[in-house]
């Protein structure tokens, strides 16, 4: 490539604008375009179920890079527009302004969106108290129904659906959440972990509803407000404001017209590469096949967003580097830190370190002796033990790991050290 190519990145998240600037870092010689659907520069999402909602953070905090740094960098920003087609023979996208913008090599960090609430039909799915929280723009849009006194229904006891109802309770809201699952976090954690969790947000007023669907939404007099959650047993719990917090959907739809390899997930390769040579991906939108786990995965995970996006800048760099990376994940309610290392799916013995009673312990997932998975809450040195122990696939004695007193590494067999 020279100075003559042009690179285009689409998607202005924490994939696309790593990619983007990681690209010139790596040697990329011409122009480099990042598109992004939003008006805003990319930002951090995480906090915007948390800090950002809780009034902690403002919109200006949560910039990726200044503009500055864009420009310093060579990246021409193309914000608030959207790509409506890849033609991958002309290498040319269509935009949402009518124009067509030629390329020479592709990157698509595309992310993904808010899953929409099933029973959210007609009328009820423009309500304008129901809420989904994955943009800037939707904490804009539920700010001003965010306030004191007001009813919170959360569909959804995952890690967004928990940490909207923290951050609710922090501001005076009375707040339901309505889980289908048998237990909170039923998905990704074990039973003392949800157990714990369920107690800490009970304890600061939640209400908890697990093994609970809804079955539909009323609306008020004039139509466009939620004014009750009704629930699969018929119960109808009033509502001031409804959030949704049901998982992703990944933003594929452009790759999979364009003839790309999808399958829940763009494929990709473990240099970030698809079927067409010329495109790459990163992100939320990608799917790959983990050596770690030995199977295909998609996560939605900044920390991943982050290394595969580099991955990819690599690859538009000439530079054979892969990708294999270690899952991890934060979360954070109230005064509790929530790291997580690895992916749980498999394990037949969990290990309790710590006492919940004190909010600081760590659950160690194990496949026979094989460490797959921690999480620790308010246990920071674990979580940085547990990142090797994992990536290592080490195996632990389960005694010696339950032992508080004795050191994590003393925990690893001699022969695996």
């Amino acid at each position: 490539m020279d100075k003559s190519s042009t690179l285009v990145v689409i998607g202005a998240g924490h994939a696309g604008s790593e990619l983007a600037c990681g690209a010139r870092e790596a040697g990329w010689p011409g122009r480099i375009v990042l598109i992004g659907e939003e008006p805003h520069l990319p930002y951090h999402r995480p906090p915007l179920s948390k800090a950002c909602l809780a009034g902690d953070t403002q919109a200006p905090e949560l910039l990726i890079r200044s503009a500055k740094a864009y420009e310093k960098a060579g990246v021409q920003m193309r914000l608030g527009i959207a790509v409506r087609a890849i033609d991958r023979a002309a290498r040319t996208l269509a935009l949402s302004d009518g124009s067509a913008l030629p390329y020479d090599r592709l990157a698509l960090a595309t992310g993904g969106r808010a899953r929409p609430l099933p029973c959210a039909q007609g009328a009820a799915a423009n309500a304008t108290n129901l809420h989904y929280l994955r943009t800037l723009q939707d904490v804009e849009r539920l700010k001003p129904d965010f306030l004191a006194g007001r009813r919170l229904v959360v569909v959804g006891g995952g890690y967004i659906g928990l940490e909207v109802a923290a951050s609710a309770i922090q501001r005076g809201l009375q707040v339901t959440v309505l889980e289908s699952e048998p237990r909170v976090l039923a998905r990704v954690t074990a039973p003392v972990m949800s157990d714990f969790y369920e107690t800490m947000h009970r304890t600061r007023g939640v209400r908890i509803r697990t093994g609970t669907s809804v079955q539909a939404l009323h609306l008020d007099a004039t139509g466009q407000r939620v004014s009750a959650v009704v629930c699969a047993d018929g119960e109808a719990i009033d509502a001031d404001l409804v959030v949704a917090g049901i998982g992703l959907l990944p933003n594929t739809e452009l790759a999979e017209a364009a003839g790309l390899a999808v399958d829940n997930g763009i494929l990709v390769d473990p240099q970030a590469r698809t079927n067409d040579p010329l495109i790459v991906a990163a992100g939320d939108c990608t799917r790959f096949h983990s050596a770690l786990y030995g199977r295909s995965l998609r996560l939605e995970s900044v920390p991943h967003a982050l290394e595969q996006a580099r991955i990819a800048a690599a690859t538009l760099g000439g530079q054979a580097r892969t990708h294999d990376p270690l899952p991890w994940f934060w979360s954070d309610q109230y005064d509790l830190k929530l790291k997580m290392v690895g992916l749980s799916a498999g394990h037949d013995q969990v290990v309790l370190r710590g006492d919940p009673g004190q909010s600081a312990f760590s659950a160690f997932y194990l496949q026979g002796r094989r460490l797959l998975a921690v999480d620790t809450v308010n246990r920071i040195p674990d979580f940085m033990q547990a990142k090797r122990l994992v990536a290592g696939r080490a195996e632990v004695n389960p005694e010696a790991l339950a032992d508080a007193s004795i050191p994590l590494t003393q925990a690893v067999p001699i022969a695996a050290v």
